[in-house]
């Protein structure tokens, strides 16, 4: 453990001791590089009240999925780590069983039994990721984006207990060493730090759609739930979509088209 971090874990304890008002270890920090990137206002920047995606699986074949894995991955600097129980993971291919545990069926067609489902953190409305974060690492934005702030990651792994879906990957190592070639616009991680997809915030901010909408040839329908008037809710109205363990009550912005 790093001077700075042993620091910051007794800062937490003697915090808890004292009470400080009510003051939490979060307020005591000075806000840093990443609430700035959040606070600036660019009006090239996509706005919505409530983001999510739609995944017509229809029109997303093997060869397009692996492109959007691939290209997330690269721009954000996805470590590759071959051990499964290293990896780190933002968006990945999963099968229904997985993916729709208890929504399978004896009667289910083979194609979709053996279909590949493109899955990546849900972005839920009512995320227990953010309840059980001690250091506020793991935080909602208004527009419904649920973010993680390495910076500020202490490496407990709550995150990773309250998240029905496994869509967290915890660096056990220097994940540096795996990136196949840096994205410098992006930064890395390190050891002992949780990640996710946050759904690409840094490209909305710049006007871009999420990088795997951009790969998705079509497939991938990404907008404001809130605007009735968007595609994606478009798309809602005219098709029936699943959600993941919808039944958790977690309210996942992420919509499937089977």
């Amino acid at each position: 453990m790093s001077t700075s971090r042993r620091q910051f874990l007794k800062m937490i304890g003697a915090s808890a001791v004292i009470g400080l008002g009510g003051i939490s270890a979060f307020e005591i920090l000075q806000p840093g590089q990443f609430e700035a990137s959040q606070l600036s206002k660019n009006p090239e920047a996509l706005v919505g009240k409530r983001w999510g995606m739609v995944i017509d699986m229809k029109k997303l074949d093997n060869e397009t999925m692996q492109k959007c894995i691939d290209a997330c991955h690269r721009i954000h600097n996805v470590p590759n780590i071959d051990n499964p129980k290293e990896e780190i993971k933002w968006i990945w291919p999963e099968t229904f069983e997985h993916a729709f545990p208890g929504m399978e069926s004896k009667y289910m067609s083979e194609e979709i039994e053996h279909m590949q489902f493109l899955v990546l953190c849900n972005q839920c409305d009512n995320p227990p990721c953010v309840r059980v974060c001690p250091t506020k690492a793991t935080f909602k934005r208004a527009d419904g984006i649920v973010m993680m702030d390495m910076h500020r990651c202490i490496g407990c792994r709550f995150c990773m207990a309250a998240c029905p879906f496994g869509a967290r990957s915890f660096n056990w190592r220097n994940p540096r060493p795996f990136i196949k070639e840096e994205n410098r616009e992006y930064p890395t991680r390190m050891k002992g730090v949780v990640e996710k997809c946050t759904l690409c915030y840094e490209r909305l901010a710049k006007g871009l759609k999420p990088a795997c909408v951009e790969e998705s040839n079509g497939a991938l329908i990404f907008g404001d739930l809130d605007d009735p008037n968007s595609e994606i809710r478009k798309v809602l109205r005219e098709h029936y979509t699943i959600r993941r363990k919808s039944e958790l009550g977690t309210e996942p912005s992420i919509y499937y088209i089977i």
